[in-house]
């Protein structure tokens, strides 16, 4: 990314949220940190909800957008589509985000996102991740033909429920399994989550409750 102000700014924004929160973030402590005045913050971004948008956006389109492409060549692809091919190209954008610095902040703050208020977090969830996301939904309505389609649905939620565990930095696994697991490896944590996100994708069918 280029020094700029307005990428400063986010750079600076994306971190503050990511550790503190939205309601624990001001825009005087990000403009000391981007070295920039709060009028320049106001007129980039209008707002610090503008801002806080502008910050989640900025990574959480390019996750979409790159899950769609990655969709997109499965269909074209003249071998059949497996579970497992399917999970790592959901999965494949965020893993490689991790890999930065900044990328580990915005995991941390889409983390965060779901104990934002709803006014908040709902309008920007639904516009980074919903197209990517109800497309993901179809590819096992085609694949698993015996899961219903009320299991494929929360089957996904789990999966992203998972991987935003997995991948935020909570350092639960190296407290409770030391020197055994290394979550820093990216390699061991993608086929891990690949293998237990498919297998649950996999599973028979959940039988329906007494309501249904």
């Amino acid at each position: 990314m280029g020094d700029n102000a307005s990428e400063r700014i986010l750079d600076a924004a994306e971190e503050e949220f990511s550790e503190v929160g939205y309601a624990g973030t001001t825009l005087r402590e990000i403009a000391e940190k981007a070295a920039v005045t709060q009028a320049l913050i106001n007129y980039y971004y209008g707002s610090k909800y503008g801002l806080y948008e502008a910050v989640f956006i900025r990574r959480g389109k390019v996750i979409s957008d790159q899950r769609l492409e990655r969709l997109n060549a499965l269909r074209e692809s003249a071998y059949p589509v497996n579970t497992s091919e399917v999970v790592k190209a959901f999965l494949a954008p965020t893993i490689a985000l991790r890999e930065t610095p900044g990328g580990r902040r915005f995991l941390r703050l889409q983390a965060r996102l779901h104990t934002e208020p709803a006014e908040i977090s709902y309008k920007l969830r639904n516009e980074a991740y919903d197209r990517s996301t109800q497309q993901y939904v179809l590819i096992p309505k085609e694949i698993l033909p015996g899961i219903s389609v009320r299991d494929v649905y929360w089957r996904v939620v789990l999966m992203i429920g998972a991987y935003m565990y997995a991948f935020s930095d909570t350092h639960r696994l190296e407290e409770l399994a030391p020197d055994i697991c290394d979550p820093n490896n990216t390699t061991e944590i993608f086929d891990q989550i690949v293998a237990f996100v498919s297998a649950g994708l996999e599973a028979p069918a959940v039988l329906k409750g007494r309501n249904d």
